[in-house]
């Protein structure tokens, strides 16, 4: 098998040139762990990057095709390859507990799914970097105060310092995509559990978010259950003018007001 087809319904989009694969593969610190999961590794572009560093290398793969392709050119992957859809995976069936670092060229439909299941896995995370469309990477590194801040930059960011690396262009994939990709890593805190109810705390900034041009009082109202809740002057702002600090005392202020 010379090459693999890129397939329209998997989102993949081949990474072709050598030096941004080697750049994307040194974005790890290795710092914390002695495992990386690669995910959608297609034909190997980083992998070969990764499987030259001091870490035990595993791939995830969903397109048959390129497992069949990975295992004919890299017999270093031998028995570290998954055949499944990282979304659906339990990673405790091959990882058990110990933590691992999360890296890819990750397929841009669904690359906002895989940060929302890196959140759930957190525990076993400390690292997570990767390639996005460049709009969605910007936006999961953006701070308060612009457009792009939103639900995905708040619950990141609530668990993991993020950087903005560097952009990739289009002609360098193959098929080349319609728009820039952007490279970060995600570092997890080093206090990442929260000081909050984190159910109360997820619904709290998806509610917020979700009508963006209204203030926090519309947005919140059926939390405000207090003469107390409904008297603070933080429920005149508008959500992307809340740091993740100031969501995290919001949601202090809603819990402590539900219990009255």
């Amino acid at each position: 098998m010379d090459k693999v087809k890129a397939k329209k319904h998997l989102g993949q989009h081949f990474l072709k040139d050598e030096g941004i694969a080697r750049d994307i593969a040194d974005t790890l610190t290795l710092n914390g762990y002695t495992k990386v999961l690669e995910i959608g590794p297609g034909m190997g572009v980083l992998t070969k990057y990764l499987l030259d560093k001091d870490v035990e290398t595993f791939v995830i793969e969903i397109d048959t095709e390129s497992v069949d392709y990975l295992n004919a050119h890299y017999p270093k992957l031998h028995g570290h390859i998954i055949s499944k859809d990282f979304l659906k995976y339990n990673i405790a069936e091959d990882f058990g507990q110990e933590p691992l670092a999360i890296i890819g060229n990750f397929p841009y439909n669904i690359s906002s799914q895989i940060v929302f299941r890196a959140i759930e896995l957190r525990d076993r995370i400390p690292e997570f970097a990767g390639m996005f469309q460049k709009e969605v990477a910007e936006r999961i590194c953006e701070k308060k105060g612009t457009k792009a801040y939103g639900i995905l930059s708040v619950l990141t960011q609530a668990f993991y310092d993020a950087e903005y690396l560097f952009t990739v262009p289009e002609h360098v994939f193959n098929p080349p995509p319609k728009v820039k990709s952007g490279v970060l890593r995600l570092r997890r805190k080093e206090n990442y559990t929260l000081p909050v109810d984190e159910k109360l705390f997820f619904r709290v900034v998806k509610e917020a978010f979700n009508q963006r041009r209204k203030t926090l009082r519309n947005s919140l109202k059926a939390h405000l259950h207090t003469p107390e809740l409904k008297a603070d002057p933080v429920f005149d702002l508008r959500p992307e003018q809340l740091s993740v600090e100031q969501f995290l005392e919001l949601t202090q202020k809603i819990a402590a007001h539900s219990q009255q």
